[in-house]
């Protein structure tokens, strides 16, 4: 092969590669508007969660946190997972974080934050078969 097809053919790569890229990039829309392919009408969180304070992050968190762990659990003891059941109204987790947390200090809020998680992450396994069988994952 000659110098020349051979920068031909070099220069024809890079701009292949170059061209896929940029061609995925312009699908990329980003958008505001949420969308899911599974249980499409989830509630909204709470509005006051939505506007709650950069610096007090850490109480949505929470909420979302005891949110996920309650509803993981709720499958597991349903077997069910249904979308009522894998996405409720966030009026239970709201109560949790109202009765129990929301006077707490932030390390006391991210103590909570944890074993939350550690308890939807004991029964996502159990979870996700339940709403795998149903189509729901």
């Amino acid at each position: 092969m000659s110098v020349t097809r051979f920068r031909l053919a070099l220069t024809a790569l890079a701009l292949g590669m170059t061209a896929v890229p940029a061609f995925a990039e312009r699908n990329l829309v980003p958008t505001l508007e949420r969308s899911f392919n599974v249980c499409p009408e989830r509630p909204a969180e709470p509005v006051w969660m939505q506007d709650i304070p950069l610096r007090q992050a850490y109480q949505r968190v929470l909420v979302q946190d005891i949110y996920r762990a309650q509803n993981l659990e709720h499958i597991v003891e349903t077997g069910s997972c249904a979308c009522e059941i894998r996405f409720p109204s966030w009026d239970a987790a709201e109560a949790v974080f109202q009765e129990r947390h929301a006077s707490a200090e932030r390390w006391e809020m991210l103590q909570a934050s944890d074993g939350y998680n550690r308890r939807a992450n004991a029964a996502r396994p159990a979870a996700k078969a339940i709403c795998d069988a149903a189509g729901n994952w």
